[in-house]
């Protein structure tokens, strides 16, 4: 069986502020800024076209999908490049809130997958900050994946890479490439996003390719940056500082099989059932302890 051609991803990292058109703007240079460098396939960071915290502000700047301008812009980029292009998410507006929504296009310039952000991040921070994604957005219910010319990919949006299910019932299927493409905040992304990163990829015998939002935004917000691509032992093989820019990394497919093989975890899962906790005494314990 002849094995898939390696292939260079790349990460896209914005700051992604309150202004749609100036966020197309820069995320089209740094796509193409990617696709001369010579990459073939290339990620936009969650929240692509907008990050506005302001509820009534968001709603007046977003529209429905067909109507998006990034969403077009990409489209043109991917056929005109000849590339796969990966929107990590915009803001769709649906009825009184809005999906959080991914998209691969391909080399046409088609929009051949979307995913709707399924894990929404409603959390009080201990810095004081406080977040409800669920007060805006309406949460998705359907894992996706998509098909590329090296494999399947499965696509997610930055706090579902807290639920490790998610990730083994995509490799399962048979992705090779997960995608968490984030706007994390810094300080959980400080303490939590490159283990959570490599956990995912070690778990699952896959490569993690995630571009982030990174820096001070117009709306006050701090997000972490570091897009990163993790290959399936574990290794980063990129990862970008907090800044705007473009990180590449060659990928190559084979290495999935190699590492599945050595550590067959998903071939070795078992179902199992819970014991109930009945008799709660503690174990082991003398009496005199």
């Amino acid at each position: 069986m002849t094995s898939s051609p390696r292939f260079t991803a790349a990460c896209i990292q914005m700051r992604s502020g309150r202004d749609v058109l100036e966020n197309r703007d820069a995320a089209v240079a740094l796509v193409r800024q990617a696709a001369d460098q010579g990459a073939h396939f290339a990620q936009t960071p969650e929240m692509t076209s907008l990050v506005c915290r302001d509820r009534a502000e968001l709603f007046e700047k977003i529209g429905p999908q067909d109507q998006d301008p990034v969403l077009a812009a990409l489209r043109e980029v991917a056929r005109e490049k000849g590339i796969l292009v990966q929107i990590g998410s915009i803001a769709v507006k649906e009825g009184d809130k809005v999906a959080n929504r991914g998209f691969l296009i391909d080399r046409d310039g088609d929009v051949v997958a979307s995913y709707d952000k399924i894990h929404l991040y409603d959390v009080d921070l201990p810095n004081g900050e406080s977040w409800r994604e669920s007060a805006t957005y309406t949460g998705g219910d359907t894992a996706v994946l998509a098909e590329t010319p090296w494999g399947l990919l499965g696509m997610t949006i930055c706090y579902d890479v807290r639920f490790a299910a998610l990730y083994k019932a995509l490799a399962e299927r048979g992705a090779s490439f997960l995608t968490a493409p984030a706007a994390f905040t810094k300080q959980t992304g400080e303490a939590h996003w490159h283990v959570l990163h490599r956990a995912r990829a070690i778990e699952t015998g896959s490569f993690m390719i995630s571009a982030a939002q990174g820096g001070l935004h117009a709306d006050g917000r701090e997000t972490f940056g570091h897009s990163i691509i993790v290959d399936p032992w574990g290794r980063v093989l990129a990862e970008a500082d907090t800044e705007p820019g473009v990180i590449l990394a060659e990928i190559d497919p084979a290495l999935v099989t190699e590492v599945r093989g050595r550590i067959p975890t998903l071939k070795n899962a078992r179902p199992f059932e819970m014991a109930a906790a009945s008799d709660p005494k503690p174990l082991g314990l003398a009496a005199s302890a």
